[in-house]
């Protein structure tokens, strides 16, 4: 049975890695949650789409892409297609990496798993072979310029509370370049994702410059789920990385080796930084990083040893050339989860609810939280855009445009578009349904008691609806029911006098309850004294 496919989000990253970051099948399945035989698999399918400039795959939207990615071909075509073949130098770099067992037998397997009508085993060796004579021997080299940026956490110094003399612990980011070992340090008050995101902000332009590669260690922050293969990367960590153009590719889970140079670089910062500063109290995580900065000056004028060279040599001479550029802007921080348009069409985030098409009842969007603005996706294509509402208030957010047609109709009511119609009855019924809509703390909260008394002038006629609200409003009891009871039992026109016998009268003039009648078995205040 085959494999569920990738969504799409995914395949695109596969073929940024590829065509833009120019790295190798094995980085991008670490990179992205998908095998090698998968990549190869996309990677082929882009090929024979013509897809074979990442400007030309930007372009199209995602239903597009997959159309070409994936068409549905008649079945008298598939014999048609020429076989496949492997990427031979990707091959080759595999099993020339130190890999336990790792055969070119086993390779031939998983280019089976993928295109089962491929070349049998010794056609395949046969090529392979044919191939590995036309190579010429090359150095390796271990870090490549600007190649790839290690970045790590340890426990930092801790802060103290002005107010209560509380210890608040710190987190230390280190960031370190591969090939010069230019670090960046800088402390935040915890490893979660926003200051995570923040750090990889802050030590791009520290570099003054983007790396090809980015590895951070598997914590939270950075892998949803941690997995040898398949690691799953975080969204909002994985839109950081797109809008620098670097690629994500975590170290192996258990592999310190992986990430060496970087945890030479946390104990180098634990020395020279975290040590020197130990006695000192700093009240404020900007106090505290302005005295790390000073620090981290020194640490990358240091000369080392082994090249007899500093750091901060090596990055100028190195490194920084061939850094990508910064972007025009820094990257916002943003939330992304993923949920379904609700049938009320609209999607929760932090419970609010935000509105997209009620067409799109059902279906799976991507919400993306930025500290002004709430996005929503859909097929990678954004759907709407709302400001965004803080604290747990289970508000609304609602685009009419978003709506049902009959919906929509009566989000554009106003109090005065319902005043009005209620004018057209009489001017009691107006000051009734003006009353009702004035007695809620919202006036959209009384619309529907004030069209129910609009529309009891169809059954009862608008006279006797006029004489009825006027009775109510004297008695002071402004509501849908007290109008709907006077017209059931017929006392628009009863004096008010009658009908309440413990008062003297009822002044018609001002609209007031005289004195109530005294009666003997009647207690005053003056018996409670």
């Amino acid at each position: 049975m085959a494999a569920d496919r990738i969504d799409m989000r995914n395949i695109r990253e596969v073929l940024r890695l590829h065509f833009v970051s120019k790295r190798n099948v094995s980085e991008i399945a670490r990179g992205t949650a998908c095998s090698r035989s998968t990549v190869r698999d996309y990677l082929f399918r882009a090929r024979t789409a013509g897809l074979i400039q990442w400007p030309q795959i930007e372009a199209l939207d995602e239903v597009v892409l997959e159309q070409m990615l994936f068409p549905v071909l008649p079945k008298n075509l598939l014999s048609q297609q020429p076989r496949p073949l492997p990427d031979w130098s990707e091959i080759h770099s595999e099993l020339m990496r130190s890999r336990t067992n790792l055969t070119l037998h086993l390779l031939w397997q998983e280019y089976k798993e993928t295109y089962s009508d491929g070349y049998q085993y010794s056609q395949f060796a046969t090529y392979y072979g044919n191939w590995k004579k036309k190579l010429s021997l090359s150095m390796r080299q271990l870090h490549r310029a600007g190649e790839r940026a290690f970045v790590d956490y340890c426990d930092g110094l801790s802060l103290v509370d002005l107010k209560t003399g509380e210890l608040i612990p710190t987190q230390l980011f280190v960031g370190v370049l591969g090939a010069s070992s230019y670090t960046f340090v800088e402390a935040s008050l915890s490893q979660d994702l926003s200051h995570f995101v923040t750090s990889h902000v802050h030590m791009y332009e520290f570099f003054m410059g983007v790396p090809a590669i980015t590895t951070p260690d598997n914590l939270r922050s950075a892998i949803k789920r941690s997995c040898r293969y398949e690691p799953s990367i975080n969204p909002s960590y994985n839109e950081m990385a797109r809008h620098y153009g670097t690629a994500i590719i975590p170290a192996r889970v258990r592999k310190p080796k992986d990430k060496g140079k970087v945890e030479n670089a946390v104990l180098i910062a634990q020395r020279w930084i975290l040590s020197r500063l130990r006695n000192c109290v700093f009240h404020s995580i900007q106090e505290l990083n302005h005295a790390i900065a000073e620090l981290l000056t020194k640490m990358n004028a240091k000369v080392m040893r082994q090249v007899n060279k500093s750091r901060h040599e090596l990055w100028e001479s190195i490194d920084r050339p061939a850094l990508k550029p910064l972007p025009s802007s820094p990257y916002d921080y943003a939330d992304w989860e993923k949920g379904r348009l609700g049938v009320n069409y609209h999607a929760r985030y932090e419970d609010n609810y935000y509105s997209a098409p009620y067409t799109l009842y059902g279906e799976e969007l991507w919400c993306r939280a930025t500290v002004t603005t709430v996005e929503l996706f859909h097929k990678g294509k954004r759907i709407a855009s709302h400001f965004r509402v803080f604290g747990k208030t289970n508000d609304y957010s609602t685009l009419k445009e978003h709506m049902p047609p009959a919906h929509r109709a009566v989000a554009e009511w106003t109090p005065e578009r319902v005043g009005h119609w209620a004018s057209k009855i009489g001017p009691r019924t107006r000051a009734l349904v003006d009353e009702i809509m004035c007695r809620r703390e919202h006036p959209q909260q009384g619309f529907n008691a004030a069209l129910g008394v609009i529309r009891l002038a169809k059954k009862h006629g608008e006279d006797r609806l006029e004489m009825a609200c006027d009775r109510v409003l004297k008695l002071g009891a402004s509501s849908y029911t007290s109008v709907k009871n006077t017209l059931h039992n017929r006392m628009e026109a009863v004096p008010i006098a009658q009908c309440l016998p413990g008062f003297n009268s009822f002044n018609e003039d001002d609209g007031k309850l005289n004195q109530p009648r005294q009666f003997e078995n009647v207690r005053d205040h003056n018996y409670y004294h």
